[in-house]
Protein backbone atom coordinates (compact mmCIF):
# COMPACT_ATOMS: atom_id res chain seq x y z
CA UNK A 1 0.00 0.00 0.00
CA UNK A 2 2.96 2.36 -0.28
CA UNK A 3 5.51 3.73 -2.72
CA UNK A 4 9.28 3.42 -2.46
CA UNK A 5 11.13 6.74 -2.61
CA UNK A 6 13.94 6.13 -5.05
CA UNK A 7 17.03 8.27 -4.59
CA UNK A 8 18.91 8.00 -7.90
CA UNK A 9 22.38 8.22 -6.31
CA UNK A 10 21.48 5.54 -3.76
CA UNK A 11 19.99 3.34 -6.48
CA UNK A 12 23.19 3.61 -8.53
CA UNK A 13 25.31 2.79 -5.48
CA UNK A 14 23.23 -0.26 -4.64
CA UNK A 15 23.34 -1.46 -8.25
CA UNK A 16 27.13 -1.51 -8.12
CA UNK A 17 27.28 -3.03 -4.63
CA UNK A 18 25.61 -6.27 -5.64
CA UNK A 19 26.03 -8.80 -8.45
CA UNK A 20 22.74 -10.67 -8.07
CA UNK A 21 20.17 -8.24 -6.66
CA UNK A 22 17.07 -9.39 -4.87
CA UNK A 23 14.81 -6.73 -3.34
CA UNK A 24 13.04 -7.46 -0.08
CA UNK A 25 10.98 -5.46 2.37
CA UNK A 26 11.25 -5.19 6.13
CA UNK A 27 9.34 -3.49 8.92
CA UNK A 28 10.06 -1.42 11.99
CA UNK A 29 7.96 -0.30 14.96
CA UNK A 30 5.45 2.50 14.30
CA UNK A 31 6.60 4.35 17.43
CA UNK A 32 9.71 5.50 15.58
CA UNK A 33 7.52 7.51 13.22
CA UNK A 34 7.15 10.01 16.09
CA UNK A 35 10.68 11.13 15.26
CA UNK A 36 11.18 13.86 12.60
CA UNK A 37 10.93 12.10 9.21
CA UNK A 38 14.53 12.94 8.31
CA UNK A 39 15.74 11.33 11.55
CA UNK A 40 14.19 8.06 10.35
CA UNK A 41 15.14 8.33 6.68
CA UNK A 42 18.80 9.28 7.27
CA UNK A 43 19.79 6.11 9.17
CA UNK A 44 17.89 4.06 6.60
CA UNK A 45 19.28 5.71 3.50
CA UNK A 46 22.74 6.95 4.46
CA UNK A 47 23.82 4.21 6.86
CA UNK A 48 21.96 1.09 5.75
CA UNK A 49 21.31 1.77 2.04
CA UNK A 50 17.57 1.15 2.51
CA UNK A 51 14.80 2.74 0.45
CA UNK A 52 12.04 4.40 2.56
CA UNK A 53 8.38 3.83 1.74
CA UNK A 54 5.64 6.49 1.88
CA UNK A 55 1.86 6.46 1.63
CA UNK A 56 -0.32 8.36 -0.84
CA UNK A 57 0.10 11.57 1.18
CA UNK A 58 3.88 11.29 1.27
CA UNK A 59 4.03 10.25 4.93
CA UNK A 60 6.51 7.60 6.01
CA UNK A 61 5.28 4.06 6.54
CA UNK A 62 6.99 1.68 9.02
CA UNK A 63 8.37 -0.28 6.08
CA UNK A 64 11.60 -0.26 4.07
CA UNK A 65 13.01 -1.93 0.99
CA UNK A 66 16.57 -3.22 0.84
CA UNK A 67 18.53 -5.25 -1.67
CA UNK A 68 20.46 -8.41 -0.88
CA UNK A 69 23.24 -9.91 -2.96
CA UNK A 70 21.89 -13.29 -3.97
CA UNK A 71 18.61 -15.07 -4.59
CA UNK A 72 15.58 -15.51 -2.36
CA UNK A 73 16.99 -18.39 -0.28
CA UNK A 74 16.62 -17.78 3.46
CA UNK A 75 15.13 -14.39 2.66
CA UNK A 76 13.31 -14.29 6.04
CA UNK A 77 16.62 -14.57 7.91
CA UNK A 78 18.09 -11.76 5.82
CA UNK A 79 14.99 -9.63 6.44
CA UNK A 80 15.16 -10.27 10.19
CA UNK A 81 18.84 -9.29 10.29
CA UNK A 82 18.18 -6.01 8.45
CA UNK A 83 15.25 -5.20 10.75
CA UNK A 84 17.42 -5.74 13.84
CA UNK A 85 20.17 -3.44 12.53
CA UNK A 86 17.68 -0.69 11.67
CA UNK A 87 15.96 -1.00 15.05
CA UNK A 88 19.29 -0.38 16.78
CA UNK A 89 19.90 2.69 14.63
CA UNK A 90 16.44 4.11 15.24
CA UNK A 91 16.69 3.40 18.98
CA UNK A 92 19.89 5.45 19.06
CA UNK A 93 18.18 8.24 17.11
CA UNK A 94 15.22 8.31 19.49
CA UNK A 95 17.53 8.37 22.54
CA UNK A 96 19.57 11.26 21.10
CA UNK A 97 16.39 13.12 20.16
CA UNK A 98 14.91 12.83 23.64
CA UNK A 99 18.19 13.89 25.28
CA UNK A 100 18.61 16.86 22.94
CA UNK A 101 15.11 18.13 23.77
CA UNK A 102 16.18 18.64 27.39
CA UNK A 103 18.35 21.62 26.42
CA UNK A 104 16.94 24.57 24.46
CA UNK A 105 18.64 25.40 21.16
CA UNK A 106 19.40 28.93 22.35
CA UNK A 107 21.21 27.54 25.39
CA UNK A 108 23.54 25.58 23.13
CA UNK A 109 24.96 28.64 21.37
CA UNK A 110 27.58 29.17 24.12
CA UNK A 111 28.91 25.64 23.50
CA UNK A 112 29.99 26.73 20.03
CA UNK A 113 32.92 28.46 21.75
CA UNK A 114 34.50 25.02 22.18
CA UNK A 115 34.61 24.27 18.42
CA UNK A 116 37.30 25.81 16.21
CA UNK A 117 36.01 27.15 12.89
CA UNK A 118 39.33 27.44 11.09
CA UNK A 119 42.88 27.85 12.35
CA UNK A 120 43.48 31.48 13.21
CA UNK A 121 39.85 32.43 12.56
CA UNK A 122 38.28 31.73 15.92
CA UNK A 123 35.49 29.43 16.94
CA UNK A 124 32.07 28.61 15.55
CA UNK A 125 30.70 31.06 18.10
CA UNK A 126 32.80 33.81 16.52
CA UNK A 127 31.58 32.73 13.11
CA UNK A 128 27.97 32.81 14.33
CA UNK A 129 28.41 36.41 15.46
CA UNK A 130 29.82 37.34 12.04
CA UNK A 131 27.01 35.55 10.20
CA UNK A 132 24.42 37.39 12.30
CA UNK A 133 25.90 40.81 11.48
CA UNK A 134 26.42 39.96 7.82
CA UNK A 135 22.90 38.53 7.46
CA UNK A 136 21.40 41.68 8.97
CA UNK A 137 23.53 43.75 6.57
CA UNK A 138 22.15 41.73 3.63
CA UNK A 139 18.59 41.99 4.96
CA UNK A 140 18.90 45.77 4.96
CA UNK A 141 20.45 45.77 1.48
CA UNK A 142 17.42 43.90 0.10
CA UNK A 143 15.07 46.24 1.97
CA UNK A 144 13.46 43.81 4.42
CA UNK A 145 11.29 45.37 7.12
CA UNK A 146 12.35 45.68 10.76
CA UNK A 147 10.30 42.68 11.88
CA UNK A 148 11.92 40.41 9.29
CA UNK A 149 15.37 41.82 10.11
CA UNK A 150 14.76 40.91 13.75
CA UNK A 151 13.85 37.34 12.74
CA UNK A 152 16.96 37.24 10.54
CA UNK A 153 19.14 38.15 13.50
CA UNK A 154 17.48 35.50 15.68
CA UNK A 155 17.75 32.75 13.07
CA UNK A 156 21.41 33.57 12.37
CA UNK A 157 22.18 33.38 16.10
CA UNK A 158 20.68 29.88 16.28
CA UNK A 159 21.84 28.67 12.85
CA UNK A 160 24.83 26.63 14.05
CA UNK A 161 23.53 25.62 17.48
CA UNK A 162 22.40 22.15 16.39
CA UNK A 163 26.03 21.25 15.61
CA UNK A 164 26.52 20.58 19.33
CA UNK A 165 23.49 18.29 19.63
CA UNK A 166 23.87 14.52 20.03
CA UNK A 167 21.65 13.87 17.03
CA UNK A 168 23.79 15.88 14.60
CA UNK A 169 26.97 14.55 16.17
CA UNK A 170 25.78 11.02 15.31
CA UNK A 171 24.03 11.83 12.02
CA UNK A 172 25.91 14.78 10.51
CA UNK A 173 23.61 14.82 7.48
CA UNK A 174 20.88 16.21 9.76
CA UNK A 175 22.57 19.57 10.40
CA UNK A 176 20.07 22.33 9.84
CA UNK A 177 17.21 19.83 9.75
CA UNK A 178 17.45 19.13 13.48
CA UNK A 179 18.05 22.82 14.13
CA UNK A 180 14.68 23.51 12.50
CA UNK A 181 12.94 20.78 14.49
CA UNK A 182 14.43 21.83 17.84
CA UNK A 183 13.65 25.50 17.14
CA UNK A 184 9.98 24.63 16.57
CA UNK A 185 9.92 22.53 19.74
CA UNK A 186 11.40 25.51 21.64
CA UNK A 187 8.63 27.82 20.45
CA UNK A 188 10.61 29.79 17.87
CA UNK A 189 8.45 31.14 15.07
CA UNK A 190 8.18 29.19 11.81
CA UNK A 191 10.21 31.71 9.78
CA UNK A 192 13.17 31.46 12.15
CA UNK A 193 13.01 27.65 12.24
CA UNK A 194 12.78 27.38 8.45
CA UNK A 195 15.73 29.75 7.98
CA UNK A 196 17.92 27.57 10.20
CA UNK A 197 17.34 24.72 7.76
CA UNK A 198 17.49 26.82 4.60
CA UNK A 199 20.80 28.49 5.36
CA UNK A 200 22.60 25.27 4.38
CA UNK A 201 20.94 25.27 0.94
CA UNK A 202 21.95 24.51 -1.73
CA UNK A 203 24.03 21.59 -0.45
CA UNK A 204 24.95 20.20 -3.86
CA UNK A 205 24.47 20.91 -7.57
CA UNK A 206 20.79 20.93 -8.44
CA UNK A 207 19.69 21.09 -4.79
CA UNK A 208 16.80 23.21 -3.56
CA UNK A 209 17.42 26.92 -3.00
CA UNK A 210 16.22 28.87 0.07
CA UNK A 211 12.63 30.00 -0.44
CA UNK A 212 12.36 32.73 2.18
CA UNK A 213 14.29 36.05 2.41
CA UNK A 214 15.60 35.16 5.89
CA UNK A 215 16.99 31.83 4.73
CA UNK A 216 18.54 33.49 1.66
CA UNK A 217 20.21 36.22 3.71
CA UNK A 218 21.76 33.77 6.19
CA UNK A 219 22.76 31.31 3.47
CA UNK A 220 24.59 34.04 1.56
CA UNK A 221 26.18 35.36 4.76
CA UNK A 222 27.41 31.92 5.81
CA UNK A 223 28.87 31.11 2.40
CA UNK A 224 30.51 34.52 1.92
CA UNK A 225 32.10 34.23 5.35
CA UNK A 226 33.46 30.78 4.44
CA UNK A 227 34.87 32.02 1.14
CA UNK A 228 36.47 35.18 2.50
CA UNK A 229 37.87 33.41 5.57
CA UNK A 230 39.41 30.60 3.53
CA UNK A 231 40.81 32.93 0.85
CA UNK A 232 42.38 35.08 3.60
CA UNK A 233 44.40 32.04 4.66
CA UNK A 234 45.69 31.58 1.12
CA UNK A 235 43.66 28.41 0.59
CA UNK A 236 42.36 29.33 -2.86
CA UNK A 237 40.83 26.43 -4.84
CA UNK A 238 42.99 25.06 -7.64
CA UNK A 239 42.06 23.05 -10.70
CA UNK A 240 42.29 19.79 -8.80
CA UNK A 241 41.68 20.78 -5.18
CA UNK A 242 38.82 22.47 -3.41
CA UNK A 243 38.73 20.89 0.06
CA UNK A 244 36.34 23.47 1.51
CA UNK A 245 33.90 23.24 -1.43
CA UNK A 246 34.19 26.97 -2.10
CA UNK A 247 33.20 26.64 -5.77
CA UNK A 248 29.94 25.00 -4.75
CA UNK A 249 29.28 27.71 -2.19
CA UNK A 250 30.03 30.53 -4.62
CA UNK A 251 27.73 28.91 -7.19
CA UNK A 252 25.11 28.63 -4.47
CA UNK A 253 25.32 32.37 -3.82
CA UNK A 254 25.06 33.14 -7.54
CA UNK A 255 22.01 30.90 -7.97
CA UNK A 256 20.31 32.39 -4.89
CA UNK A 257 20.83 35.96 -6.11
CA UNK A 258 19.47 35.09 -9.56
CA UNK A 259 16.46 33.11 -8.31
CA UNK A 260 15.56 35.78 -5.75
CA UNK A 261 16.23 38.63 -8.23
CA UNK A 262 18.34 40.52 -5.69
CA UNK A 263 20.34 43.52 -6.82
CA UNK A 264 23.24 44.47 -4.59
CA UNK A 265 27.00 44.87 -4.73
CA UNK A 266 29.06 41.72 -4.31
CA UNK A 267 32.21 43.73 -3.58
CA UNK A 268 30.40 45.64 -0.86
CA UNK A 269 29.31 42.34 0.69
CA UNK A 270 32.84 40.88 0.54
CA UNK A 271 34.30 44.06 2.04
CA UNK A 272 31.82 43.83 4.90
CA UNK A 273 32.85 40.20 5.48
CA UNK A 274 36.53 41.18 5.48
CA UNK A 275 35.89 43.88 8.07
CA UNK A 276 34.01 41.43 10.31
CA UNK A 277 36.91 38.98 10.02
CA UNK A 278 39.33 41.73 11.03
CA UNK A 279 41.24 41.57 7.74
CA UNK A 280 42.98 44.92 7.36
CA UNK A 281 46.10 44.27 5.32
CA UNK A 282 45.83 43.34 1.65
CA UNK A 283 42.10 43.96 1.38
CA UNK A 284 42.31 45.21 -2.20
CA UNK A 285 44.23 42.15 -3.41
CA UNK A 286 41.94 39.76 -1.55
CA UNK A 287 38.85 41.48 -2.95
CA UNK A 288 40.27 41.16 -6.47
CA UNK A 289 40.94 37.44 -6.03
CA UNK A 290 37.43 36.79 -4.74
CA UNK A 291 35.88 38.86 -7.53
CA UNK A 292 37.77 36.81 -10.12
CA UNK A 293 36.58 33.65 -8.38
CA UNK A 294 32.95 34.77 -8.62
CA UNK A 295 33.35 35.88 -12.25
CA UNK A 296 34.19 32.32 -13.25
CA UNK A 297 31.11 31.03 -11.43
CA UNK A 298 28.89 33.64 -13.14
CA UNK A 299 30.43 32.71 -16.49
CA UNK A 300 29.61 29.04 -15.85
CA UNK A 301 26.00 29.85 -14.96
CA UNK A 302 25.51 31.96 -18.10
CA UNK A 303 27.13 29.27 -20.22
CA UNK A 304 24.77 26.67 -18.71
CA UNK A 305 21.87 28.88 -19.85
CA UNK A 306 23.11 28.44 -23.41
CA UNK A 307 24.40 31.99 -23.81
CA UNK A 308 27.22 32.36 -26.34
CA UNK A 309 30.79 32.85 -25.13
CA UNK A 310 31.23 36.21 -26.91
CA UNK A 311 27.98 37.54 -25.43
CA UNK A 312 29.20 36.49 -21.97
CA UNK A 313 32.58 38.19 -22.53
CA UNK A 314 30.90 41.34 -23.82
CA UNK A 315 28.54 41.59 -20.85
CA UNK A 316 31.15 40.73 -18.22
CA UNK A 317 33.45 43.41 -19.64
CA UNK A 318 30.87 45.92 -18.41
CA UNK A 319 31.07 44.60 -14.85
CA UNK A 320 29.84 41.69 -12.75
CA UNK A 321 29.53 43.26 -9.30
CA UNK A 322 25.74 42.95 -9.38
CA UNK A 323 25.19 39.28 -10.21
CA UNK A 324 21.50 39.43 -11.11
CA UNK A 325 22.03 42.57 -13.18
CA UNK A 326 24.79 40.79 -15.10
CA UNK A 327 22.41 37.94 -15.93
CA UNK A 328 19.68 40.35 -17.08
CA UNK A 329 22.13 42.12 -19.40
CA UNK A 330 23.41 38.83 -20.82
CA UNK A 331 19.89 37.61 -21.53
CA UNK A 332 18.98 40.88 -23.24
CA UNK A 333 22.05 40.84 -25.49
CA UNK A 334 21.51 37.15 -26.31
CA UNK A 335 17.88 37.85 -27.29
CA UNK A 336 18.84 40.84 -29.43
CA UNK A 337 21.68 39.16 -31.31
CA UNK A 338 20.71 38.07 -34.82
CA UNK A 339 18.57 41.11 -35.65
CA UNK A 340 19.56 43.40 -38.50
CA UNK A 341 19.46 46.44 -36.20
CA UNK A 342 21.86 44.79 -33.75
CA UNK A 343 24.22 43.84 -36.59
CA UNK A 344 24.46 47.44 -37.76
CA UNK A 345 24.77 48.73 -34.19
CA UNK A 346 27.66 46.41 -33.33
CA UNK A 347 29.60 47.40 -36.44
CA UNK A 348 29.08 51.08 -35.66
CA UNK A 349 29.92 50.84 -31.95
CA UNK A 350 33.03 48.78 -32.68
CA UNK A 351 34.38 51.62 -34.84
CA UNK A 352 33.49 54.10 -32.11
CA UNK A 353 35.13 52.02 -29.37
CA UNK A 354 38.38 51.58 -31.34
CA UNK A 355 38.83 55.32 -31.71
CA UNK A 356 37.51 56.17 -28.24
CA UNK A 357 40.53 54.40 -26.71
CA UNK A 358 42.60 57.42 -27.74
CA UNK A 359 40.24 59.94 -26.13
CA UNK A 360 41.61 62.23 -23.42
CA UNK A 361 39.54 62.60 -20.26
CA UNK A 362 37.42 65.66 -21.02
CA UNK A 363 33.81 66.65 -21.49
CA UNK A 364 32.29 67.30 -24.90
CA UNK A 365 32.06 70.96 -25.91
CA UNK A 366 29.25 71.40 -28.49
CA UNK A 367 30.55 74.88 -29.33
CA UNK A 368 33.63 73.33 -30.93
CA UNK A 369 31.65 71.37 -33.53
CA UNK A 370 32.10 72.75 -37.04
CA UNK A 371 30.25 70.21 -39.18
CA UNK A 372 26.60 69.27 -39.33
CA UNK A 373 27.31 65.51 -39.03
CA UNK A 374 28.97 65.88 -35.64
CA UNK A 375 26.20 68.16 -34.37
CA UNK A 376 23.62 65.59 -35.48
CA UNK A 377 25.52 62.77 -33.76
CA UNK A 378 25.86 64.78 -30.57
CA UNK A 379 22.14 65.60 -30.55
CA UNK A 380 21.24 61.93 -31.18
CA UNK A 381 23.65 60.83 -28.45
CA UNK A 382 22.23 63.40 -25.99
CA UNK A 383 18.65 62.16 -26.52
CA UNK A 384 19.76 58.53 -26.33
CA UNK A 385 21.69 59.08 -23.11
CA UNK A 386 18.65 60.58 -21.37
CA UNK A 387 16.44 57.70 -22.51
CA UNK A 388 19.05 55.13 -21.44
CA UNK A 389 19.18 56.65 -17.95
CA UNK A 390 15.41 56.27 -17.62
CA UNK A 391 15.44 52.69 -18.91
CA UNK A 392 18.40 51.84 -16.69
CA UNK A 393 16.30 52.56 -13.60
CA UNK A 394 13.78 49.97 -14.82
CA UNK A 395 16.60 47.63 -15.89
CA UNK A 396 14.98 47.45 -19.32
CA UNK A 397 18.10 46.29 -21.16
CA UNK A 398 16.20 45.20 -24.26
CA UNK A 399 14.83 48.72 -24.50
CA UNK A 400 18.31 50.19 -24.00
CA UNK A 401 19.78 48.04 -26.78
CA UNK A 402 16.94 49.04 -29.10
CA UNK A 403 17.55 52.71 -28.34
CA UNK A 404 21.31 52.36 -28.79
CA UNK A 405 20.82 50.71 -32.18
CA UNK A 406 19.20 53.93 -33.37
CA UNK A 407 22.62 55.59 -33.07
CA UNK A 408 24.08 53.39 -35.82
CA UNK A 409 22.90 55.63 -38.67
CA UNK A 410 24.19 58.98 -37.26
CA UNK A 411 27.46 57.25 -36.27
CA UNK A 412 28.01 55.97 -39.80
CA UNK A 413 27.11 59.39 -41.25
CA UNK A 414 29.58 60.99 -38.83
CA UNK A 415 32.43 58.74 -39.97
CA UNK A 416 31.58 59.35 -43.64
CA UNK A 417 31.52 63.13 -43.28
CA UNK A 418 34.04 63.93 -40.53
CA UNK A 419 37.79 63.40 -40.13
CA UNK A 420 38.04 62.46 -36.46
CA UNK A 421 41.82 62.79 -36.18
CA UNK A 422 41.86 66.44 -37.21
CA UNK A 423 45.17 68.36 -37.15
CA UNK A 424 43.66 70.84 -34.72
CA UNK A 425 44.17 69.27 -31.28
CA UNK A 426 41.13 70.95 -29.74
CA UNK A 427 38.83 69.77 -32.54
CA UNK A 428 40.35 66.27 -32.49
CA UNK A 429 40.05 65.87 -28.73
CA UNK A 430 36.48 67.10 -28.73
CA UNK A 431 35.49 64.57 -31.39
CA UNK A 432 37.25 61.80 -29.49
CA UNK A 433 35.49 62.89 -26.31
CA UNK A 434 32.14 62.54 -28.11
CA UNK A 435 33.04 59.01 -29.20
CA UNK A 436 34.17 58.20 -25.67
CA UNK A 437 30.85 59.44 -24.27
CA UNK A 438 28.94 57.27 -26.75
CA UNK A 439 31.05 54.24 -25.77
CA UNK A 440 30.48 54.87 -22.06
CA UNK A 441 26.72 55.03 -22.61
CA UNK A 442 26.70 51.83 -24.67
CA UNK A 443 28.76 49.83 -22.19
CA UNK A 444 26.15 50.11 -19.44
CA UNK A 445 24.85 46.93 -21.06
CA UNK A 446 27.89 45.34 -22.69
CA UNK A 447 31.07 46.02 -24.61
CA UNK A 448 29.45 45.46 -28.00
CA UNK A 449 32.85 45.50 -29.73
CA UNK A 450 33.53 42.05 -28.20
CA UNK A 451 30.64 40.43 -30.04
CA UNK A 452 31.90 38.10 -32.76
CA UNK A 453 28.60 37.02 -34.30
CA UNK A 454 25.66 39.38 -34.60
Amino acid sequence: GGTATIDEDLLEEVVYLVEYPTALYGRFEKEYLDLPPEAVVTPMREHQRYFPVVDNEGKLLPVFITVRNGGSDYIDIVRHGNERVLKARLSDARFFFEEDKKVALADRVERLKTIVFQEGLGTLYDKTERIEKLAVFIAKEISLNEHVISDTSRAAKLAKADLVTAMVNEFTELQGIMGREYALLNGENVSVAKAIYEHYLPRFAGDLLPEEPIGRAISIADKVDNIVATFSRGLIPTGSQDPYALRRQALGIVHILIAAQYNFSLSKLVSQAMNLLGINAGQEQLLGEIQDFFRLRIKNVLSDEGIRYDVIDAVMASGTDDVYDTVLRARAVAETCGTDAMHKAVLAFTRVANLAKNAPLQVVNPETFSQEAERELYQAYFCTENTVKELLIKKDYNGILKKLSELAEPINHFFDAVMVMDKDEVVRNNRLALLKSITDTATVVADLSKLVEV
